[in-house]
């Protein structure tokens, strides 16, 4: 019997491989020109969010999406890709007393943060809850202040680095609920928010440096409660609305590229009007 299972599992996953490389299967060259459609250029800062899962019809590798990207923001561009080391929440990372080793420490962010993570001209920012991985040439000033920033994502973290260089955010596969910028956008418009995003409660948390040496952190982290609630559907929908959310599919999943600034005066907007991301 489990012989048969076995068998009809491997049927399976071989009949949907080969529906996937018939309908949904595109090439590198594929995903450059979708890519450049949608405005990435040379020259451009741009997080990147990815799941490679929602492209079975890929006929690449992992590595050739980290060149490519490389490629088309050209020595002038800056690549950032966000390299948490949990899935969970920031409190309950903190609380089991986690250290992050910014050498060490993989990232549970999906396959190409890992590897991009792992390239020896990439630096990863001093943080620990969310270090961000960066590759250009101001990587490290990119980097360089992250752990005093107050809150994970606010001032002077690479996302205010992101916002100040008319960054882009790169929806990979994913959906808007995986942007982390929205994070910085909560700090930058906390007193316009009905209530705060970010715990009372500073947390002590620690990093561990190139050397080995641990970096202590008093952070407020995102308010559990709230985040639960939060919906960037909302803002998916406002963005649409205005023709700010430009979208592209290929391999039968969809790939947006987003202007980081497009995405704070939308927030700031919605707040005037009494509008906000959580359900």
């Amino acid at each position: 019997m489990n012989i048969l299972k076995h068998r009809l599992k491997s049927w399976r996953h071989r009949a949907l491989q080969h529906y996937h490389d018939a309908v949904h299967g595109f090439a590198i060259d594929d995903l450059r020109r979708a890519l450049e459609k949608l405005g990435l250029a040379s020259g451009d800062c741009v997080l990147v969010h990815s799941a490679l899962d929602a492209f079975p019809g890929f006929r690449g590798k992992p590595s050739e999406v980290i060149a490519l990207l490389q490629k088309i923001v050209g020595d002038s561009g800056h690549l950032l890709m966000p390299t948490m080391a949990f899935t969970s929440t920031a409190v309950d990372f903190v609380k089991s007393g986690a250290v992050l080793d910014v050498q060490r420490t993989p990232s549970k962010m999906g396959l190409l943060t890992e590897l991009f993570r792992r390239m020896p001209t990439v630096v990863r920012s001093l943080h620990p809850t969310h270090p961000i991985a960066v590759w250009g040439r101001d990587a490290e000033r990119i980097c360089a202040d992250h752990h005093t920033a107050a809150t994970p994502c606010g001032k002077p973290s690479p996302f205010s680095h992101l916002l100040e260089r008319d960054g882009k955010i790169l929806l990979l596969g994913p959906d808007i609920d995986v942007l982390t910028f929205y994070h910085y956008v909560e700090e930058a418009l906390e007193s316009r928010f009905p209530q705060s995003p970010f715990t009372a409660e500073r947390y002590d948390s620690r990093v561990r440096d190139r050397d080995g040496n641990e970096i202590h952190c008093a952070l407020r982290l995102f308010e559990p409660s709230l985040s639960k609630r939060r919906d960037l559907q909302l803002l998916k929908r406002a963005m649409t609305a205005a023709n700010l959310y430009p979208v592209t599919t290929i391999g039968g999943a969809q790939v947006a590229l987003l202007s980081a600034k497009a995405v704070l005066n939308t927030v700031a907007a919605m707040a005037d009007q009494g509008r906000y991301c959580y359900a």
